[in-house]
């Protein structure tokens, strides 16, 4: 795309980065999704530094293009993971899950760039002043853990309180999203849901099936008075969660509860005692393609869509 921050900043050919998703985006999927001109993230929260090397080698072996490394800060083991990324020449890092700033010096002098994904006006602001690239802005409808506000709502206000690019995510599943993001003001989308189904995507095939057959009322938000609430399909485990928030359970409880959940379903295959994180637009992904049909069905959607709009309102 002509004259795109976000394309030019990461040295993409599309302004689609694939979601950081934790026991699923590993270097095989982030590989092939840089490989088709957009950005592939590897989820390296939780993973022991030798499993995210061998990821990012991976990744290494299917392109030459960039990709990033999504960093959990919470972790124990993170300037491990951040010296890694160094030395494997990593070009991006998103973050979550903690504030970046003690490490921003030393993953741009390195020539990194980083992306924080943010979920309020507050943080986006206190991220560009410590020196971030860009930001993510997760609005509510994404899967996994969630803020508390629309990505409607969210986008529009970051991108007018921040002068670096804004990254649309959180309910992006098409075309008509695609637009809509660049019309609230971002310069990109990053999409996590859909691309649990490409043919790439090593997540657990019952996963897969989960996701194709989702109607639009199949997600539900759990832990949400916890401070963390989390996006996931609707099935025994999250019905026995919100049974729980319900009578009052502690923090701990639930989070015992779902220890261990993401992986049960995303490895092991169990979708029904399992925690099947998934965005908003699940009921919008109703087959299974490749990660080259997936991001040039995407952007082949956006110019359907800016054509149905220029015939409406005229250019």
């Amino acid at each position: 795309m002509k004259n795109n921050r976000v394309c030019e900043l990461l040295g993409i050919k599309y302004p689609i980065l694939q979601g950081a998703m934790a026991w699923i985006a590993d270097g095989n999927l982030a590989g092939h999704v840089s490989k088709e001109g957009g950005l592939g993230i590897i989820a390296g929260g939780g993973m022991p530094v030798d499993i995210l090397r061998n990821e990012i080698k991976k990744a290494k072996d299917i392109t030459t293009n960039p990709f990033g490394v999504n960093l959990m800060l919470m972790m124990p083991n993170i300037e491990d993971q951040i010296d890694v990324c160094i030395e494997e020449g990593v070009k991006v890092v998103t973050t979550g899950a903690g504030n970046p700033g003690i490490y921003m010096e030393k993953l741009k002098s390195a020539g990194i760039k980083v992306i924080p994904v943010v979920a309020s006006v507050a943080l986006a602001k206190r991220m560009e002043k410590i020196g971030a690239d860009a930001v993510v802005a997760e609005g509510m409808e994404a899967g996994g853990h969630i803020g508390e506000i629309t990505t409607m709502a969210l986008v529009p206000q970051i991108a007018a309180a921040v002068s670096i690019p804004v990254i649309a995510a959180g309910g992006i599943g098409g075309g008509k999203q695609f637009l809509a993001a660049f019309a609230l003001g971002a310069e990109g989308v990053q999409v996590g849901t859909k691309f649990l189904v490409a043919d790439e995507c090593t997540v657990h095939d019952n996963y897969k099936e989960a996701i194709i057959k989702a109607k639009d009322r199949s997600t539900v938000a759990t832990g949400n008075y916890t401070g963390h609430p989390v996006r996931v399909i609707s099935n025994k485990l999250a019905k026995e969660m919100l049974e729980m928030e319900k009578r009052g359970a502690t923090v701990e409880e639930l989070e015992k509860m779902g220890t261990g959940k993401l992986r049960l379903a995303a490895v092991e295959g169990d979708v029904k005692e399992g925690s099947v994180m998934s965005g908003q637009v699940a009921s919008m992904v109703t087959k299974r393609e490749s990660v080259k049909d997936i991001i040039e069905g995407l952007m082949r959607d956006l110019e359907t869509e800016k054509e149905n709009l220029f015939k409406y309102f005229g250019k």
